[in-house]
């Protein structure tokens, strides 16, 4: 999982400074402010993707434990 996530979020890091390159050749913002987004998504990816790892593992400790508990 860890592999696919990195490797969109290399694409999308790829395609911002795509969009960056071409806001400086054209002087546009709008391309720069899609950049920006772009690439602002791509590290919100990378957090929500961290953060619910941790997640996920903490409810799965907490459901074992219950269950070595509730059959002890």
């Amino acid at each position: 999982m860890l592999i696919s996530v990195l490797i969109i979020d290399t694409a999308l890091v790829a395609w911002s400074l795509h969009l960056m390159q071409q806001a400086r050749e054209r002087q546009e913002f709008s391309f720069m402010l899609a950049g920006f987004l772009v690439a602002l998504s791509a590290a919100a990816m990378m957090l929500v993707y961290f953060l619910m790892g941790s997640c996920i593992a903490h409810f799965t400790q907490r459901s074992a434990a219950e269950y070595i508990s509730l059959y002890s």
